[in-house]
């Protein structure tokens, strides 16, 4: 749970739930939480529940493309209930509900009118609407799709009086808004993972980069440090080279010094340009220097072991 709360803590993880969000809301949009009244009401404008005999395909050929939604429940069931289970499905629309009554007779109803701005400036409207779009259905308790025929003639009667909008309904099929959702949901999961994965791997090169340029810089130091320590021996040496240079006499020894001494210097001339040069470099040419640096060191060590007398020592 703690590291959930980090994750969620961090940017990259701010972003995967709000990217979890969107695609919970595309599943909500798309009716993955509809019951089944809303999910038949979606893509079409006649829903009977089970039980009921309608015959479907006739009604909605009565009501067309009319923004009218009628659902047909069983003797019993909740008529409020089954308003509220297709707001959103038939938003917009004027949704009324019926079911027979317990002596046949006849049908209650229930009318929502779902128009826009209902339940502020045209709630008035949603109000008559709702009480004129059933009126006159009792008489076909036995025949439902006349029923439907009255009920699309009160609904062109309101239109006419301009209390509920002209236009048509227009159905968006179900299978298409759970792609959408589906593919919401999957572009999130893909996305935090690949994003996931990727940033792992940014972030190994970048340690792998920091630790590279920590070796760097300690192998620089170390180098820095053999460097001075063999500048220190050629400065002794070159106090002793003077030394034996103003000696008269020439032996083989003070000889053979001169010389070594010589090409001590010479190659830590040569020497001295690659190190200035060691911080445009890599690693590998760093330790090559530290090594040459230190066999260099080895070879003044040996020399000012090896250095002749002379008189006035």
């Amino acid at each position: 749970m703690r590291w959930l709360l980090r994750f969620a803590g961090t940017p990259f993880g701010l972003a995967v739930l709000g990217c979890l969000m969107l695609a919970g809301w595309a599943l909500w949009s798309g009716g993955a939480l509809d019951g089944p009244i809303a999910r038949d009401v979606r893509t079409s404008s006649v829903y009977a529940a089970p039980g009921v005999a309608v015959d479907e395909r006739a009604a909605e050929q009565v009501i067309g493309n009319r923004r009218l939604v009628v659902v047909f429940l069983a003797a019993g069931a909740d008529l409020r209930e089954g308003c509220d289970d297709v707001r959103r499905a038939a938003d917009g629309t004027v949704v009324l509900v019926l079911r027979p009554e317990e002596d046949q007779d006849g049908y209650d109803t229930y009318g929502c009118a779902l128009l826009p701005d209902r339940d502020g400036e045209n709630f008035g409207r949603a109000a008559v609407a709702e009480m004129v779009v059933g009126r006159g259905i009792d008489e076909f308790a036995d025949r439902p799709v006349e029923a439907v025929k009255v009920i699309a003639v009160n609904y062109d009667f309101l239109v006419r009086a301009g209390t509920v909008p002209d236009g048509s309904r227009t159905i968006s099929p179900s299978l298409p808004r759970y792609l959408v959702a589906a593919a919401a949901v999957l572009a999130v999961l893909v996305g935090a993972a690949v994003t996931w994965l990727y940033g792992r791997r940014v972030g190994r090169r970048a340690a792998a980069r920091a630790a590279d340029r920590q070796e760097l810089a300690d192998s620089r130091s170390r180098l820095s440090a053999a460097t001075a320590v063999l500048a220190q021996r050629i400065i002794d040496l070159d106090r002793r080279y003077a030394t034996v240079e103003r000696a008269v006499a020439r032996t083989n020894q003070r000889r053979d010094f001169l010389r070594r001494y010589r090409e001590l210097t010479l190659d830590y001339t040569e020497l001295l340009p690659r190190i200035v040069a060691a911080d445009e470099r890599g690693q590998p040419d760093v330790d090559q220097l530290i090594t040459e640096v230190k066999a260099l060191t080895v070879r003044s060590d040996r020399l000012a072991a090896r250095s002749p007398a002379v008189p006035g020592d």
